[in-house]
């Protein structure tokens, strides 16, 4: 029953439950870790990685990509592109799916936010200060540093004969962790399209209350950005023969 498909789906279903999650623990009116910043969302976000990681490794996708950005990087390290569009797909779906899960767990909390801007940040991503050039190169730079350093966790150099069972979740977390503290304050660091694009489009189609718009005309930057800082960090492991 299980597949890779079905693990990429499923793992990034959990990766934007647990992290949007946080994010609207932190922001929405009237819930228990109202106000509690962004040590805890960049924590939250760590374990959501880590969780999905260990739920796609489980239902049969031994890569546990849950991201497109992730996907594409290795792909151009291979020379390899079949898994993309599938996965691209399982990805995108598992976090529409994972956004209508937040939306259900905070349903009273919605009517109670007055802001739209807050209600929309649970969602997706935003820049602390807007502008096209600056925003999209921290993206491509902190998904640059996701895919290259992810490469060297799970290089022969540094694991040998293979990651410990059970390891490269935790492993993985702690750097997405360490992204979010230290190159999140630009953008909310997406570095992941489908991350971003699944639970915009999931803002827009569902009924929050006293919602506003789904600030499409950012939307292309957390997709553009991740793909090509992805992109380049594979073909840095690719012309470094990090294997």
């Amino acid at each position: 029953m299980t597949s890779p498909w079905l693990g990429e789906f499923l793992g990034t279903l959990i990766l934007i439950l647990l992290g949007d999650g946080v994010v609207a623990a932190v922001l929405l009116k009237k819930s228990k870790a109202e106000g509690s910043g962004w040590i805890a969302i960049t924590t939250g976000w760590a374990f959501a990685v880590m969780c999905g990681a260990f739920t796609a490794i489980a239902c049969g996708s031994s890569d546990a990509h849950l991201n497109p950005a992730v996907t594409l990087g290795f792909a151009v390290r291979a020379g390899a592109y079949e898994k993309f569009l599938p996965y691209l797909s399982a990805q995108l779906l598992g976090a529409v799916l994972g956004a209508v899960l937040v939306w259900l767990q905070y349903l009273p909390h919605w009517k109670e936010t007055p802001d739209t801007g807050t209600k929309l940040g649970v969602f997706c991503t935003g820049p602390a200060i807007r502008n096209t050039i600056t925003n999209l190169a921290s993206e491509v730079i902190a998904t640059f540093v996701l895919v290259f350093v992810a490469g060297a966790i799970f290089s022969k150099a540094v694991a040998g004969a293979g990651i410990a069972s059970g390891l490269g979740p935790y492993l993985v977390g702690s750097l997405v962790w360490g992204i979010g503290l230290s190159l999140g304050g630009s953008t909310g660091y997406a570095i992941n399209p489908a991350r971003d694009f699944g639970p915009r489009l999931a803002h827009a189609i569902l009924p929050i209350a006293g919602k506003g718009g789904s600030d499409w005309s950012y939307a292309p930057i957390p997709i553009v950005g991740p793909l090509a800082g992805g992109a380049l960090a594979g073909l840095l492991l690719k012309v470094l023969a990090i294997q």
